[in-house]
């Protein structure tokens, strides 16, 4: 993390944290943590293509599932991420 490019914003509802990489750091970022202190972290993946695809297949598929379960999974695909909603394509 580079700490002079980082930033926060507080009010009385909502609290934003902007964080910038190191200019050697590459590729996005999967999930972060955050918590009163590290014994009590919280992970959350961020939205993307990979994530929504695990979340939904464990949703449709909880247990080990058979090879023909696996198939017929529908194909997944993030379309658009903004703060107000996501798009999701499900084929």
């Amino acid at each position: 993390l580079v700490s002079p490019e980082s930033s926060i914003s507080i009010s009385a509802h909502n609290a934003v944290v902007g964080l910038a990489k190191a200019p050697g750091s590459a590729g996005l970022w999967d999930k972060f943590s955050f918590g009163l202190d590290p014994s009590s972290l919280q992970e959350r993946l961020f939205v993307s293509e990979e994530n929504v695809d695990g979340f939904l297949g464990t949703a449709f598929c909880p247990s080990p599932c058979s090879q023909s379960a696996l198939e017929s999974q529908p194909l997944i695909e993030v379309l658009d991420v903004t703060e107000d909603r996501i798009q999701i394509r499900v084929e």
